[in-house]
């Protein structure tokens, strides 16, 4: 399907929304149940065990940074990375591939100068889920992890990107193995498909038909996209042909079907603490959430019940951080010391002054007028990580509609300038789910610059 629209349209926002009603996007998703995968696939747990094979020496890296090593530029400084080598016994190019692969998948967390374990580490052990969505991260990143020869063009490297998904389709619908010429029939159509798709989006004089790519090209980009699957273990190659992996196969019904894996539950919370409570939430309309906080914070004094609640807000989920203020609007005057003071800190500013101006009388709706465009900028990205962790990727192509920015371009720059510590795992996720391959393109362009620092 194709636009007839200038192609600049494509890179334009609209249909603006409040930030207050994007913020709760997430929780007020619909709730279904999740259809069943298909014949053979192997039980969550066995999936998430493969997911930590392949992720092991990213962990390993993860849990030594744990005591907030320094980067520069998104990489480890060189003593940070040299003392990775002695004390992980790995070599410095493993340390590099582990470093990348942590970041990628939600592992470690940069703030500023210095990189933390992300909120997915903590529960690596435990949580399968946590574990599948930060393999998933990975996968959906597979182009970064695996970066195009620097001689190709850049142009061929996105064409091909955009392709790929084709290509994964029929290794998923052959149950098996597809050779490689198969594959690169299938991915010369999709190619030529996205030159017609271009030629007939009118801008201006009329262009120039794009040359066909070389099939020498073609091939050698095809290769690399294998060969980049296969680094974060969606396939497995032999001479002449590529199988994918349970976890590839996984991941693709997981992309075609649109599910969501998360932690819900109808009531009962009260004995929760606050985290396991909020989680508990997550699944519920606004209605039964709020009176599910009524009982969590009945059963408990206000100051502890608040200190918790914006000890959760401190954490790394940007899910829990923003249901941890929509408890607290339950709590109401009793926080609004405490609110002050958390509008301090800069991930939890954002959602404090809004906090504080619908306290002090605001519309909700009018509320995100009290943030300047950098903390507006900021919640932005962080709905965006609550909607990539726990939501449908359909929710994260609509969060896209509630930035303040009047276009993409404007978009990108200003959530590159903003530096949380989310950026490219969220723009990964949206290019990733976006429909629209000029601004998948855009945005995938832009996760790559933010991760090499450019």
């Amino acid at each position: 399907m194709t636009s007839r629209n200038p192609r600049d349209s494509r890179l334009r926002l609209v249909r603006p929304r409040p930030l207050v009603t994007a913020r709760r996007v997430v929780s007020n998703r619909p709730i279904r149940p999740a259809p069943r995968p298909p014949a053979g696939t192997p039980a969550p747990a066995e999936l998430a065990r493969q997911a930590r094979t392949v992720l092991a020496d990213a962990v390993r890296i993860a849990r030594w940074a744990g005591d907030a090593r320094p980067v520069q530029g998104g990489a480890l400084t060189a003593p940070a990375a040299e003392h990775a080598v002695r004390t992980l016994a790995l070599t410095p190019e493993a340390v590099r591939a582990g470093w990348d692969r942590a970041r990628l998948a939600g592992l470690v967390e940069l703030h500023g100068d210095i990189a933390r374990p992300g909120w997915r580490l903590r529960a690596w052990d435990g949580d399968d889920s946590a574990v599948l969505r930060g393999w998933v991260a990975l996968f959906d990143a597979w182009s970064i992890v695996h970066p195009a020869a620097a001689d190709v063009p850049a142009t061929a490297v996105a064409e091909v990107v955009e392709a790929v998904p084709q290509v994964l389709s029929l290794l998923q619908l052959s149950a098996g193995p597809v050779t490689v010429p198969a594959l690169l029939d299938l991915l010369q159509q999709r190619v030529a498909e996205l030159h017609e798709e271009r030629c007939e989006v009118p801008c201006g004089p009329r262009p120039q038909p794009e040359p066909p790519m070389a099939a020498g090209t073609l091939a050698a980009l095809l290769d690399w996209a294998l060969r980049g699957l296969a680094a974060v273990g969606a396939l497995t190659l032999a001479p002449g042909q590529a199988t994918l992996t349970p976890l590839g196969n996984w991941a693709v019904w997981v992309k075609l079907e649109q599910i969501c894996v998360a932690a819900q539950s109808p009531a009962g919370n009260i004995e929760q603490r606050a985290d396991d409570m909020l989680r508990g939430c997550a699944g519920l309309t606004p209605g039964p959430a709020r009176a599910e906080y009524r009982a969590w914070l009945a059963a408990r004094t206000v100051g502890s019940a608040v200190t918790e609640l914006l000890g959760v807000a401190r954490g790394e989920d940007a899910l829990l951080r923003g249901l941890a203020f929509e408890a607290l609007r339950v709590v109401g005057a009793p926080a609004e010391a405490a609110v002050r003071g958390a509008a301090g800190e800069t991930s939890l500013r954002p959602y404090a002054v809004l906090w504080l101006a619908e306290y002090e009388g605001a519309d909700p709706e009018d509320a995100h007028d009290a943030l300047t465009r950098e903390e507006a900028t900021w919640l932005w990205v962080d709905t965006a990580a609550a909607v990539a962790d726990h939501g449908e990727s359909t929710l994260l192509v609509r969060h896209l509609e509630s930035a303040v920015q009047g276009t993409v371009p404007a978009l990108l720059e200003e959530v590159r300038a903003v530096g949380h510590p989310r950026t490219v795992q969220v723009l990964v996720a949206l290019a990733a789910a976006h429909p629209d391959p000029a601004l998948a393109k855009a945005v995938r362009r832009a996760a790559f610059q933010v991760h090499t620092g450019g």
